[in-house]
């Protein structure tokens, strides 16, 4: 058995307004608030909390935000939906469809939150935690 030595426990995002990207994010992926720092960092999460099987999400204000060529992207899975209908769901919550030079052939959706960070929406579907 092979030992791991690290986990994935946060994902940090950068955002111009933590308050509003982290409630659409909560309500995208079923999490609640963990919690608040002093700068205005918002933690997101599943209800088990940090250190559990999902990683948390983190927006960090950013006083001077440049949007640029997006090192990391998050990739989100339906657990109760068909893709279709997901799909639809997000973009009701206000995600909107990207272009990052996708063919039209791929499987899953490329979208942006409503700061415009690019995500896709995998057709393979998973339990929920």
């Amino acid at each position: 058995m092979t030992r791991v030595a690290c986990r994935l426990s946060e994902i940090v995002v950068d955002s111009r307004d933590p308050e509003a990207l982290a409630a659409w994010w909560a309500e995208v992926l079923g999490y609640r608030v963990l919690g608040r720092d002093d700068d205005g960092a918002v933690e997101i999460g599943p209800e088990a909390g940090f250190g559990g099987a999902a990683p948390t999400l983190v927006f960090t204000p950013v006083e001077h935000w440049e949007p640029a060529e997006p090192r990391l992207h998050l990739d989100v899975s339906a657990t109760d939906r068909d893709q279709d209908a997901e799909l639809a769901r997000l973009l009701d919550l206000g995600a909107t469809r990207a272009d990052v030079g996708q063919t039209g052939e791929e499987s899953w959706h490329v979208l942006a939150d409503p700061e415009g960070n690019p995500f896709c929406l995998l057709r393979r579907r998973l339990d929920p935690l």
